[in-house]
This record gives structure tokens, sequence and C-alpha cells, in this order.
């Protein structure tokens, strides 16, 4: 199988084929953008366009050769770069290898199955052993045209699992390019880059797409019934790979709606009467593995939002359009206020900083909720607890 066609981004899409063509197309770029949106499915479309023998004023014909390869990421001068795990008992050589490998069945994987969730669920970074790899293919000659460094997720270069080392070795290499190439770095937070990495770069912004425009999507590529479409565009958020993290696989929760679930349990035991509700949650979560809750506690936000909506009486901003019911009942029995929910979104911050410190997650978990619980319930003028 090869890539799927890029969804949306039609404007950005023509934009860059108009750069290419006058010979403006910047040779570094940095597409930023919210999760899951297409941004290394459009890197691939530019890396396309650059390969492509007879490039159309639309962008890449994707029917000579080269765009054939290209489209079964096949093209020995487009490389393509991303976040994997650590692979066990590794290091040194022997990880520069192991990395490479896991890339190639990594890739082999997306030409199987090219609609793949934004979400993995596992550790991932973006190793020194990596960018040794991608420095070394940008010191040989290309072999048609080219090359093309495409580097997914680069604020995962950050020294968070990756070595600080993976970040200042892809500097080194922007700052002088070898020859003819380019590179595209793509991040959902480009805020965690290096600033020299950012000022090195042509930023570029890919935006959420309409709802719209995720259904067809959806609807258009897997067979779904239209109630489950629905439900996972409506929480896209305007991200097409963000809509297939909702989806089940097989008898498992989708990627995206575990940590969803398990966040709404956070917060609804923080908003609890009862202030042993958090125990529990706390004490189910493992005593390792703290990074694995940055996603979770982007959920914790987007039900903070929610709950703050519908105590502000904008039920229409909602997002967990499947919960307002809920939601509302929570409002009204817990005697929850918007400005209350405001001052909550520090807990969350804060959280998220500890586990990236790598600090056990259920002490993690049992202080997010406490501190929410503070932020959410404080006592009124009365005294007494909301």
């Amino acid at each position: 199988m090869s890539l799927h066609p890029l969804v949306g981004h039609e404007e950005l899409r023509a934009s860059a084929a108009r750069a290419f063509a006058a010979g403006s197309l910047p040779s570094a770029l940095l597409l930023h953008g919210p999760t899951g949106v297409g941004k290394q499915h459009f890197a691939l479309w530019i890396a396309r366009m650059v390969v492509c023998a007879a490039p159309t004023p639309g962008g890449p014909c994707d029917s000579c050769g080269p765009c054939r390869m290209a489209l079964n990421l096949e093209h020995p001068d487009i490389h393509w770069y991303f976040p994997l795990p650590r692979p066990k008992g590794a290091s040194g050589e022997k990880l520069v290898t192991a990395l490479e490998s896991a890339r190639m069945a990594e890739l082999a994987d997306i030409r199987a199955e090219p609609l793949r969730a934004s979400a993995t669920g596992d550790i991932r970074a973006i190793y020194l052993a990596a960018i040794t790899t991608l420095r070394s293919s940008a010191s040989k000659r290309p072999t048609m045209a080219g090359p093309v460094f495409i580097v997914g997720q680069a604020e995962m270069l950050v020294p968070q699992e990756a070595s600080p080392e993976a970040a200042n070795a892809l500097l080194k290499l922007l700052e002088e390019p070898p020859g003819d190439a380019r590179f595209i770095l793509t991040s959902s937070d480009p805020g965690m880059l290096l600033p020299t990495i950012r000022s090195r770069t042509v930023p570029l912004h890919v935006p959420a797409l309409p709802r719209d425009t995720v259904l067809d999507f959806l609807e258009s590529h897997l067979d779904l019934e239209s109630r489950v479409a629905r439900w996972a565009a409506d929480l896209s958020q305007g991200s097409p790979g963000r809509a297939l993290g909702f989806l089940p696989d097989g008898d498992d929760l989708g990627p995206l709606e575990a940590p969803r679930r398990r966040a709404f349990e956070i917060m609804a035991a923080a908003t609890a009467r009862d202030p042993s509700a958090g125990h529990a949650i706390a004490a189910s979560f493992p005593p390792a593995g703290a990074r694995g809750l940055l996603d979770l506690f982007g959920f914790v936000e987007e039900w903070l939002r929610d709950l703050g909506a519908v105590a502000a009486g904008a039920q229409h901003l909602v997002l967990n359009r499947d919960a307002l019911s809920r939601l509302e009942q929570y409002v009204g029995e817990r005697s929850i206020e918007a400005v209350s929910v405001a001052d909550a979104f520090a807990s969350v911050e804060k959280a998220r900083e500890l586990a990236r410190g790598n600090v056990n997650p259920q002490l993690v978990v049992s202080g997010l909720v406490r501190d929410l619980r503070g932020a959410i319930r404080r006592p009124n003028p009365t005294g007494a607890v909301s």
C-alpha cells in the first residue's frame, strides 16, 4: 500500500507549490500545529514535490517514478526520522544500528497500514544515535534528487528521554547544510525546541481542519458506523490523526480514548465531595514511567476546559459532547464555579513538570488530584467547602 492522499490544507499546498516553482521555498522549514493534523504528511508531500520528475503548478504529479517511490516510502533521497522507543540493551554503535533497524521496521508498518493514530501509547524519543545516522546520510551524494530530511515531532529532541546532544547535533547540520539538502521539521510544541533550532528554520503553521473535513476523511477511508465516525470527528479538534486515536483497536480502547477516560476519572475525583476519591485513582497507576502521563494531562486540561464552559453557561463550547450531561450534573450538584476551574490549570502544569522529571506517577497523580481539589472546591466566604 502507499500513503493516502494528504487531507485538506489546500491553501498551504498552493503556497508551497508557488514558492517551490519560484525557487523561493526555504531549505529549512518548521511545520508546527496541533497533534495529528497532518504535519508529517504535509512534509512528505513537500518532499515528493522536490523529487518529482515533472511537478505541476499544484505540487507533485504523484504519477512519475520518483513520486511513486516516495508514495511507497521507498525513495532513496527522502529520509524520514521520527521518535522511536529506545531499543533495550543497546548502546554506542549498537544503538545506532538498532534504531535504524527499528525505523525501517516502522516504515514497513506504515506501508502496510498507512492510516495510523497520532498517539502510540509508549514512550518515544529522537536519540543522538538517530541524528548520527541522519548526518551520515546528509554527507552522501543524493541518488536521484534532493535530498530531503524530515524530522517528525522534533520537540522530542529535547532532553527528556532523548539526549540533549541530539538537538545540538541537528543544530550543527542546520547551520552548515550540505549541498542542496532540505530539512523539514515538524512539531506540535515548537516552544520545546532549542531557540537556536527555531531561529534556523522558517516556521509554517499547519492549522486544524474543519470538523466536516475530518468526518469525510473517516467515512471515505474506513468502514465505520456513521455514529462512530461522527463521534470521532467531534473529538478530533480538526485533526485526522487524533480522530483515529479514539477508534477501538479490536477489543481494546483506542490509544487516545483510554487516557481520555482516565483523565475524566481524575477530574471527577477532584470535584467529588469525598476527598478520598483520589487515593484509589493514584494507587491504580504504576510506580514508574511518569513520562507516559503527558498525554493524560492534556486530556485533564480538556476536561477542565469543558467543566469551566458548562459552569459559565457556554455548553456550546464543550469538546467532549458525549459527556455533556454528566458535566452539567457535576456542576449543579457540586456547585462548581468557572473562575475556580480556571485557577486549576496551574495544577496540571505543575504535574506535567513533575512527570517530565520522572517523579513517581502515583505521587504525581495524587498531588494533582489534591491540587485540583484545592482550586476547584475552595472554601466559600462562609468557610464551607463548595
